[in-house]
């Protein structure tokens, strides 16, 4: 998944995603890809499956327990 942040200025692995870069918002619901970055995780077809799976079980508040 490309970004427009220059490669030096991208996060390390070991780092959640900061909000400023997630696709939701206050009152949008948690899409699939919001999780999966919320993670720390690359968007794939198999974290994609995970997260679906994961919001269907938990709920949109489930990303609040991946967050800081």
């Amino acid at each position: 998944m490309s970004t427009s942040e220059p490669e030096a200025s991208r996060l390390s692995d070991d780092r959640a995603t900061p909000d400023s870069i997630l696709h939701s918002a206050p009152g949008s619901g948690v899409a699939p890809e919001d999780l999966v970055l919320a993670s720390g995780r690359d968007v794939t077809p198999a974290t994609l499956e995970w997260a679906r799976k994961k919001l269907e079980r938990e709920g949109p508040n489930c990303i609040e327990r991946l967050l800081p």
